[in-house]
């Protein structure tokens, strides 16, 4: 069993690998240990490992009979923003690949629908998208800049969690409103007619 290098192929994608040292020889393995640029997000609308970031990747490639399987971490620093009240927040994301590429006319690669698995082409593997699928899944859907985040005030938008304590709007239930108006045009009428006119 050996232990080598594998070199990135960054003329069509960082995450590309060229796995010719590997051969085909079950149980031989490469270790990858390198930070990359990416020229685009990865993750989710409201948070996600930025464009030109760095992602660190810390992998290991086996060779075995139907395939490279690829396994180790895959970690970068996030930006984004609060759902509730749209402050930056950052953090890092670490998540865990375990992914399969399949060899050219393997069974694996004969018998399995084009979406259900990575493939090998060209003697290399491309990472991106298992990358992008597991960064988006382990990101939450709703990034909070804290859990009891009150978000902002649907009135005038200020963020409430630095408003005053009392803050709010004095609302009129919408069936009150036609008794308001009423009320208004009565006071917009009245005129002083002076003393009263004598019967």
């Amino acid at each position: 069993m050996s232990d080598q290098r594998l070199r990135t192929n960054s003329a069509v994608t960082p995450f590309v690998l060229d796995i010719r040292s590997l051969g085909r020889r079950a149980g031989s393995m490469a270790q990858v240990h390198r930070t990359v640029s990416v020229d685009r997000s990865i993750g989710l609308d409201l948070i996600a490992i930025p464009s030109d970031s760095d992602i660190d990747l810390d992998l290991r490639l086996e060779a075995v009979a139907e395939g490279v399987l690829v396994t180790g971490t895959v970690s970068g620093d996030t930006a984004g923003q609060c759902a509730r009240c749209l402050e930056p927040l950052g953090g890092t994301v670490n998540v865990f690949l375990t992914e399969l590429f399949a060899y050219p006319d393997s069974v694996t690669d004969q018998t399995t629908d084009a979406d259900d698995i990575h493939r090998i082409s060209d003697d290399q593997v491309d990472l991106e998208q298992a990358v992008i699928d597991a960064v988006g899944l382990d990101l939450p859907m709703v990034p909070l800049c804290r859990d009891d985040c009150r978000g902002l005030c649907p009135d005038c938008g200020v963020r409430l969690d630095t408003a005053d304590p009392d803050h709010h709007h004095e609302k009129l239930d919408p069936r009150w409103a036609a008794l308001r108006d009423l009320a208004t045009d009565g006071e917009s009428t009245t005129t002083d007619t002076g003393p009263d006119t004598p019967r």
